[in-house]
């Protein structure tokens, strides 16, 4: 009861807008339509992909899956930093904190291993696809993104049931602007030690490992695009991989920043920036690039248009 008490008194104080007090008002603007324009977008292309029968493949399974976990990923952070920005004291609870470290990471872990999927479903595309409707059936697609959701969970679960042991004081000061696992790691009273070793260790087998994954893929693509004859199918074959890439490209470099580097330095305005990067900046981007460069989902997006228009005639 003791502990438990005391761990109710823990605050955590998020200064990473304090440099810039007279900004607040614009750092809340700023947020706000971020957020409603990541939740826009990501519902906007989880539901063409639902409606239209076209868009029921692998690809799209999985590109649904990626909208979800945008979702969750902003709706971790934003409007606990939109409470932040208006709140005088700029504080969060000790159990706040840790609820939004577990769902955050949990959610990025996820999408890590998401778009290693997504990666290894472009390379049975067009590397192998005559077998492709046999490799990529719905059963294997299902259990795909079961085990990616799953695992995301589990590692999240395990950083944090690590953190719950460790001490922290009264008072918390993170330079951040949410609850992260490397800035909270920085002001617990306690050794962190063996935090920073699984941290390595997960980033090993989470983040490199779906990164190397990643990159064979593609290597593989590239390698056999460049030998197909046709310009028009060289360039079709490019086109349904150039989104992908473009969000692998924005994604993986800050995460694995940001969870590696600090074991070894410090630079928290690098933290606070990437962390942008990957949370807040990548989920509003990812629609618009899927939309923008996939004919196949502009198409989708005026007819469910005109039906729209025609239902309100």
């Amino acid at each position: 009861m003791e502990g438990k008490n005391q761990t109710m008194s823990i605050k955590f104080y998020l200064m990473g807008f304090s440099n810039h007090p007279h900004l607040q008002p614009l750092f809340f603007a700023i947020f706000f339509i971020i957020y409603m324009l990541a939740l826009l977008g990501n519902i906007v292309i989880s539901t063409i992909i639902t409606t239209d029968s076209r868009l029921h493949t692998p690809m799209y399974f999985f590109l649904i899956n990626l909208s979800i976990l945008d979702i969750c990923c902003t709706t971790a952070a934003i409007p606990k930093i939109l409470q932040i920005i208006l709140s005088e004291e700029k504080s969060i609870s000790y159990s706040g904190c840790i609820a939004q470290l577990c769902f955050f990471s949990s959610a990025l872990s996820t999408e890590l291993m998401l778009l290693t999927v997504m990666a290894c479903d472009r390379y049975v595309a067009i590397c192998i696809p005559l077998h492709y409707t046999t490799i990529m059936s719905k059963r294997t697609c299902i259990i795909l993104a079961a085990a990616v959701w799953v695992l995301g969970f589990m590692n999240s679960m395990m950083h944090t049931s690590l953190i719950l042991r460790l001490k922290f004081c009264q008072h918390n000061i993170l330079n951040h602007f949410f609850c992260e696992i490397p800035p909270v790691l920085k002001v617990a009273c306690s050794d962190t030690f063996i935090n920073n070793v699984v941290i390595i260790m997960a980033d090993v087998l989470l983040g490199m490992v779906c990164f190397l994954l990643t990159v064979i893929s593609y290597t593989y693509i590239i390698l056999t695009i460049l030998k197909i004859r046709s310009a028009e199918k060289k360039r079709k074959a490019f086109s349904t991989c150039a989104s992908h890439l473009t969000v692998v490209s924005l994604f993986y470099g800050g995460v694995i920043y940001t969870y590696v580097r600090p074991a070894f330095s410090n630079d928290l305005e690098a933290d606070k920036v990437l962390s942008a990067v990957y949370a807040i900046v990548s989920p509003v981007l990812n629609p618009i690039i899927y939309s923008l460069r996939n004919k196949e989902v502009i198409n989708a997006l005026r007819k469910l248009m005109g039906r729209t228009v025609l239902s309100q005639r």
